[in-house]
Formats: structure tokens, C-alpha cells, sequence
């Protein structure tokens, strides 16, 4: 039975410190997408947009199912030469990347592309599922039995990703192709979602959460009530007959919004949801936002117009509040400046130090002329010993809540050095 798309894709900017949404989606006829940018400067909105845009020109290509995985598989080849591009265009871009999620539909088949944390489910007959596998630190951890699913959810490096779009010749997604059922129903989210949102809550949602357009209202509503410090972006689609009337337009969210035109494809932003969380969200930063352009009437100080019954305001006893409110200002910053210290000083983390990983005690970064770190201790691990991957995640530091575990980090870095030398001894692929 011939079977469409109905759809909804939604975002928001999450209550943590980004100025910006790193995050894109877009939801059309036959094509879902999902990106969740990283990097610095304005690098992460543009390596998801750039994504998406490279991927949207698939909508409405009306593939055969083996032609569809083809299709989308050289699709994404071609984004990732893109973002190659991009990086060698300007310095600020420099080490940008995205997870990506895509789905094509050819017929009753849909064709999937993953690389990365981001995360694809599906709902049918009742039964929730994660259709996708996490390219991350904490999933190969699981795979090689290290940790239960329970310590899963809460690791602190469950956000290290090991797989994702950097426009490297190896940046390879996972391709596979599904039969699609009516009455299915699917998400594609970013880790704004499932990292701040229990997997039972997501689950009861998209079981009861009414249709496309209110299922991803709630989605995000629910992130917002988890307090998610990321962007959150979700795309739902529902699996339906083709003879019911479908009246979708092709939406795009987040920072692939600012291309009104993707190829061929005109496409609009999907107009804000509303809900209460979001309101709330947004009048919070608002509410923390200085309007510098508004300026205090003519004739009023910075407490408002003077009231007729307080009378003249003596200069001298003006000068003498403001003079206590510095003082109780100065104070509460060394309070919070010694409290923040102390706080430092209770943390740890790996780095490297004359090129062999160690632990450090404190955070990676200074106050001016105070040092927030010291070595804790050296190890023997040399750092140009290491696979690719965790030479770099040690040059970035790795973050751990204790000294215990940042010795648990070293000792997986350890494991990961001695499979790496023996795999270059044997011959195979893995080598420093």
C-alpha cells in the first residue's frame, strides 16, 4: 500500500550558555534530516546548516529503494567534501563537525544514514526502539560490557563522541534500509533531548502525544522542563496512508533556518511552538538580557522618578547608599571568587603534560595571575602512543568528577595504547 509522511520539526535554543542554535532539522515529503553542530566560533551552526543543505536536494527525487541508500550514502560523502571546503575557506572554521541523522523514503522503504550521538526511534504496534547506535566514548564502553546502561545514562563522558561529520575521508555514516509500516511513528533527536530526558518519558510521549506538531511541542516543552543546557531539536514523522490528506509543507529549524532556499527546494522556517515551557524559557532570557538601548526618562535617577513625599535627595546621603552598595558588592564577589576557587580545586582531569597524559587536580584555565591547577601526578602513558582520537580528547582535556575516576580514564587510555600497539604489530588498521 502506497504510504506518505506526516511530519513536524521543531527546535529551541536550550537555557544553557549558547548565543546561538548549533542545531538544524528540516522535514519535507520524503526526506528527514538531523544535524547537532560542534566547534568554535560560529563553526557548529555552520557545518549542520551546510549539512543540510547539501542533503535537501534528495526530497521529492522519487528513488528506487537500493538507488535511495546509493543516493543518500554519496549525499553525504559530498556534505562532508563540503564542509572540507568551508574549513579550508577560513581558519575560524577550523576542526568544525555534526552528527547527522537522514532518512529517505523510497516507496515503502526508508533509507538511514547515522553518524554520531544524535538518535533515530521508532514506535510500531506498541513497541519503542532506538533505530540507531551512538558513535560515542560510552557506547563502546557498552559494547564491550565496561558498563551497564544504567551507568550509561549518567557517565560524565557520555557527550564524547568518537564518529562524526569533520570532512575526513574516513567520517563513513552507518547506512541501512527499512520497510516502513503505516502507523509507524518516528524521532530523530538531538542529545539535547535524550541526554536531559528519561527514555520512559520520551517513550510516553510518542505514545500519547497526539500529532506530529503536538508530539514535538511536548518533546520540547519536556526538555525544557528537564532544564536543558543544550539545543534541543526533534523531528517526528508518522507513517500514513498515502490516500489520507497530508497538507505538509517542508520545514526547516534551527541554524539551517537562515537558507531560505536549499537547492531547488523553497523551504520556511516552521513558526515557533508556544507552549508554556517555552515562554517561560524565553522570558527567563530575556529577563537577563540588558537593554542597553532603553535609557531612564529625562530628569529620573536610576531608581525612577522622584516621589513628591520623599522630597529633595540630600547629595551627600546618595553618595553614602552607593558607597555601601559597592562595599556589599565587593565583598560577595570575593565571597564567590573564594568559594569558586575552592570548587575548582576539588575537581580533576587528564591532560598532558611534557607529552605524557596526566592527572591533574583543579580546572584547565587561569584567573589572571592565580593558576586554578597542578599536577597531581604523571604517568607513563606517552600521549604520541595513543590512537588519533584520544591523543586528541587529551590534548582538549578530559573532565572527571574525582581523583578516581580520572584514574579510571587513564587506565581505559592505557587499554586503548596497548590494542592500538598491538594492531600496528599484527598489521592492522589501528595505529598511533
Amino acid at each position: 500500500m502506497p504510504i506518505a509522511l506526516h511530519y513536524a520539526a521543531r527546535t529551541d535554543l536550550g537555557l544553557g550558555s549558547k548565543s546561538r542554535n548549533e542545531d538544524s532539522g528540516y522535514a519535507g515529503p520524503d526526506l528527514l534530516i538531523l544535524a547537532d553542530g560542534m566547534g568554535g566560533h560560529a563553526a557548529g551552526d555552520v557545518a549542520s546548516s551546510t549539512v543540510v543543505g547539501e542533503l535537501v536536494d534528495l526530497d521529492g527525487e522519487n528513488l528506487g529503494a537500493d538507488d535511495a541508500l546509493l543516493q543518500l550514502g554519496e549525499a553525504v560523502r559530498r556534505a562532508n567534501d563540503r564542509l572540507r571546503d568551508e574549513m579550508d575557506a577560513s581558519e575560524d572554521l577550523e576542526g568544525m563537525g555534526t552528527t547527522l541523522i537522514a532518512m529517505l523514503r523510497s516507496g515503502t522503504k526508508l533509507a538511514l544514514a547515522n553518524i554520531g550521538d544524535s538518535r533515530a526511534f521508532m514506535m510500531r504496534g506498541g513497541t519503542f526502539s532506538q533505530i540507531t547506535k551512538d558513535h560515542s566514548f560510552v557506547q563502546a564502553l557498552l559494547d564491550e560490557g565496561r558498563i551497564t546502561p544504567e551507568e550509561a545514562e549518567h557517565h560524565p563522558q557520555r557527550s564524547l563522541v568518537t564518529r562524526v561529520l569533520t570532512g575526513r575521508d574516513d567520517d563513513i555514516p552507518d547506512l541501512s534500509l527499512r520497510e516502513a509500516q503505516i502507523g509507524d511513528r518516528y524521532l530523530l533527536c538531538s542529545d539535547g533531548l535524550s541526554d536531559y530526558v528519561a527514555g520512559a518519558t520520551i517513550e510516553d510521549i510518542m505514545r500519547h502525544g497526539g500529532t506530529p506538531a503536538e508530539t514535538a511541542d511536548r518533546l520540547i516543552a519536556i526538555a525544557l522542563r528537564a532544564s536543558t543546557r543544550d539545543n534541543v531539536t526533534v523531528v517526528v514523522a508518522d507513517v500514513v496512508d498515502q490516500a489520507e490528506p497530508v497538507h505538509n509543507q517542508p520545514q526547516v529549524v534551527g541554524a539551517a533556518a537562515a537558507r531560505h532556499t536549499a537547492g531547488d527546494h523553497a523551504v520556511e522556517p516552521a513558526a515557533a511552538p508556544q507552549t508554556p515551557a517555552e515562554k517561560a524559557a524565553a522570558l527567563s532570557r530575556e529577563a537577563n538580557t540588558p537593554a542597553y538601548d532603553q535609557q531612564p526618562p529625562h530628569g529620573s535617577g536610576p531608581a525612577g522618578p522622584q516621589l513628591a513625599e520623599e522630597g529633595p535627595r540630600k547629595p551627600r546621603a546618595a553618595w553614602l547608599r552607593w558607597g555601601a552598595l559597592g562595599g556589599v558588592i565587593a565583598l560577595a564577589l570575593l565571597v564567590a571568587a573564594f568559594v569558586g576557587y575552592r570548587w575548582s580545586q576539588q575537581q580533576f582531569y587528564v591532560g598532558e603534560q611534557g607529552g605524557l597524559v596526566t592527572i591533574y587536580q583543579g580546572v584547565p584555565q587561569d584567573l589572571g595571575p592565580i593558576s586554578l591547577h597542578s599536577v597531581d601526578s604523571k604517568t607513563d602513558i606517552a600521549v604520541s602512543d595513543l590512537p588519533s582520537f584520544y591523543r586528541d580528547r587529551v590534548d582538549g582535556t578530559i573532565s572527571a568528577s574525582d581523583r578516581n575516576q580520572a584514574i579510571g580514564i587513564v587506565e581505559d587510555l592505557r587499554v586503548e595504547m596497548v590494542k592500538c600497539q598491538i594492531g600496528a604489530a599484527d598489521g592492522s588498521a589501528c595505529t598511533p
